[in-house]
């Protein structure tokens, strides 16, 4: 059973990366409130393909929780009824979680399928979690943590609720992007694991101390970055979805911190590759780090003086998600494998 393991959780962080792809999806598209309602689709497991559906009829049967748009309002049956001729405002009650009342075919899909790509991504999880009780006598970190991985998702599923019940709160949005980073970083940790030792890694104190520092500048880069996308979401709300030239006028001083900010982490990084090829260490994987901070900036430079054209907004997300993971695996690499230091 042990070798089925180590696929799974390389199933699971492909997953969770789709995800990640998948919400910065929702939230460029605008279609977070798709579905009004959590863990259902105006109260259906399969969402409605048209309006007709979620209009009150007459002699229609309806289920209870099933969601109508009535008179600009959500209205969520009490009960399971055949309508009469006319609407029966007993059967009805307001939906008072929010007051978000409209319906969108093409939002209710894309949100049902970030839904239906979250749900997916825990088969693979509980079957690794599943799995890993195999390790518990030779290594129990691998079922502890695994375990972790299946409380995290939980709480992930959870958030999810409290942002639609918020209409988007984006600090909620935000707080539930993050949480999917920490369940990379523990899925990367559950897959470390799992792997054979590098006999050992030349480096010195220096070279440790930096690629630490690196990896806390991308923590703090992807925390400005979402502080600027907050801000891009509340002028949204104000100048429109269409006004695209104003969703960052006037600039905040965070923007250009954040914009600045990716000096230092260019510098960091490019010191890290150098010391990589002077002392032959073999941390390939710093060149990736390198191309995905090319492919950060340049989505920044499109965003910010292109007006956000298509698809730039969640390649950054994802980009940065990617960099992330690559950073981390890396710093697990150095700091948990035996080492002589020079």
């Amino acid at each position: 059973m042990k070798k089925y393991f180590r696929p799974l959780v390389i199933t699971s962080i492909i997953l969770i990366y789709l995800i990640i792809v998948a919400g910065a999806v929702v939230r460029m598209t605008g279609s977070g409130m798709g579905c009004p309602d959590w863990p259902k689709c105006f109260g259906y497991y399969i969402p409605p393909t048209e309006e007709a559906q979620i209009q009150w009829k007459p002699n229609n049967e309806y289920q209870k929780g099933f969601i109508v748009i009535l008179d600009e309002q959500l209205r969520i049956a009490t009960r399971d009824f055949t309508s009469s001729s006319t609407y029966n405002p007993s059967n009805w009650e307001s939906y008072i979680k929010h007051d978000y009342a409209k319906f969108n075919v093409w939002h209710t899909w894309i949100e049902y399928i970030n839904r239906l790509v979250t749900v997916l991504s825990g088969i693979p999880i509980l079957l690794m979690f599943i799995l890993s009780l195999w390790f518990w006598k030779e290594k129990r970190s691998i079922t502890l943590f695994s375990g972790l991985t299946i409380i995290a998702m939980g709480f992930q599923a959870w958030l999810g609720k409290i942002v639609v019940d918020s209409n988007l709160l984006p600090l909620r949005i935000t707080v539930h992007m993050l949480v999917a980073f920490i369940i990379l970083a523990i899925l990367l940790y559950v897959l470390f694991l799992t792997k054979d030792r590098i006999s050992s890694i030349k480096f010195n104190t220096t070279f440790k101390n930096v690629l630490l520092f690196s990896v806390v500048l991308t923590l703090i880069q992807v925390g400005l970055g979402t502080q600027v996308r907050q801000y891009v979401d509340e002028q949204i709300k104000i100048v429109g979805e269409l006004a695209k030239s104003e969703w960052l006028h006037p600039p905040t001083l965070t923007f250009y911190i954040h914009r600045s900010f990716s000096i230092l982490v260019v510098l960091v990084n490019t010191w890290l590759l150098w010391y990589d090829k002077k002392m032959q260490l073999g941390l390939s994987k710093l060149r990736w780090v390198i191309v995905l901070i090319a492919l950060e900036a340049l989505t920044g430079v499109i965003m910010y003086y292109f007006d956000f054209p298509f698809l730039s907004q969640p390649l950054h997300l994802v980009v940065s998600s990617l960099l992330f993971g690559v950073q981390f695996y890396i710093y697990l690499e150095v700091f948990k494998n035996k080492v002589i230091e020079v």
